[in-house]
């Protein structure tokens, strides 16, 4: 869906014209076309769209996608939920995000390796002017970052680099730990209840999923099932993550796990506490959210609710705890290790941790006294709040 509607979040704060213009439309957004030859003499060629939507509060920051299909579109859509997540946790950066367009499933290591130099030899102008900086997405990871910083030679122009390259201790977990203390806030704040024992589902199980799953469990939650791509397995009284979770991260599908195996629909539809998708876009849809018996959403991934999903779990009384708010933990963790970069300080895994937690509270308390004030749901607080951020820094700029 679209992270944001405009004429809904001007009846609960004053946004004027001018901001208006600027915030419906992408400040950048270009699309790309390069190939790169093989040593083999074989050639591929992709498509990459880069996108600033709005740099108000600072330079372009997000992910580099990699994926069969993406499109200009997609990355405009992520580029600007990156504004409003950025913006409702004081984070100073604005928002961006690249895409590039290549057969993911058949392109090798070494072939990804040298796709990354070609688009960072494109945009290294803006890389090196910290116009722009990147971080992994589906389909990129820290290897891809080390191989801009080693095209850059500037330790802040990209984050989400391996540690012993000048990355962060727990920048890796730092999503999944977001998702998490979003989901034990909702659940003592929504639910009323202590986080252990608590029944969670989580739709994904990559590196957002699995952190996710990593530190719930950890907190005496009890997660009852996971899934991937290839399909998902269940157990009412939770799964052993600590001996799944590494064997995913080794490359084992669901499918192939212990457990009663389930669909991807069956998980959505889980009579469960908490369910979290954390894979993809638009999986809770007007047709699928139909079927949620969950107590509490918390969003992992980057958009995965429609709109026609969103006005169904509100008609069903399920709160939504926004992506802009519950994913957040990683783009706090870029941020701080694009300031241990400029500063030369080390910062330990628990002070990533610390700072997670306590910015991903500050924000859901703001969501949380504002949607009661206002008699809204979080969703629209949550963007309501982030907007008036960028307002402000757009009238403190003089850009109004």
């Amino acid at each position: 869906m679209k992270s944001i509607d405009l004429d809904e979040v001007c009846r609960h704060v004053e946004v004027p014209e001018k901001a208006r213009m600027l915030l419906s439309v992408p400040e950048k957004s270009i699309r790309q076309h390069f190939s790169v030859t093989q040593e083999s003499g074989d050639t591929i060629v992709v498509d990459a769209y880069v996108v600033y939507y709005n740099t108000v509060r600072g330079p372009a920051k997000g992910g580099i996608r990699l994926a069969t299909g993406v499109t200009q579109e997609e990355v405009e859509d992520l580029a600007e939920r990156m504004v409003w997540k950025t913006s409702l946790v004081g984070i100073p950066f604005g928002g961006g995000k690249s895409g590039i367009c290549v057969d993911i499933e058949n392109v090798t290591p070494f072939q990804k390796g040298a796709i990354i130099k070609e688009f960072t030899h494109i945009n290294k102008n803006d890389l090196l002017a910290g116009d722009y900086i990147p971080a992994p997405d589906m389909g990129t990871s820290p290897r891809e970052m080390a191989i801009i910083y080693g095209e850059t030679h500037i330790a802040e122009s990209v984050t989400g680099k391996p540690v012993r390259v000048g990355g962060l201790p727990g920048r890796l977990e730092a999503t999944g730990r977001g998702v998490a203390t979003t989901a034990l806030l909702g659940c003592r704040d929504i639910l009323g209840r202590d986080l252990r024992g608590t029944a969670c589902a989580i739709q994904g199980f990559g590196n957002v999923g699995g952190w996710t799953a990593h530190f719930l469990h950890g907190a005496g939650a009890r997660v009852v099932a996971v899934s991937d791509v290839t399909g998902g397995i269940y157990d009412e009284d939770g799964l052993d993550i600590p001996q799944l979770q590494p064997m995913a991260r080794s490359g084992v599908l669901v499918a192939d796990m212990e457990g009663t195996k389930i669909s991807n629909a069956d998980l959505l539809g889980l009579d469960v506490d908490i369910l979290i998708p954390a894979a993809c876009e638009n999986v809770l849809t007007g047709q699928t959210a139909t079927h949620c018996r969950a107590r509490l959403v918390v969003e992992g991934a980057n958009g995965p609710t429609t709109a026609e999903g969103d006005a169904v779990l509100s008609d069903k009384g399920i709160p939504v705890l926004p992506d802009v708010l519950a994913n957040a933990g990683g783009v706090i963790a870029s941020y701080v290790e694009w300031r241990q970069a400029k500063s030369g300080s080390i910062t330990r895994r628990e002070d990533v941790f610390e700072s997670i937690d306590e910015i991903i509270t500050e924000a859901y308390d703001r969501v949380r006294a504002f949607a009661r004030e206002q008699g809204i749901g979080y969703r629209l607080a949550a963007v309501t709040i982030a907007v008036e951020e960028v307002v402000r820094a757009m009238q403190d700029r003089g850009w109004l």
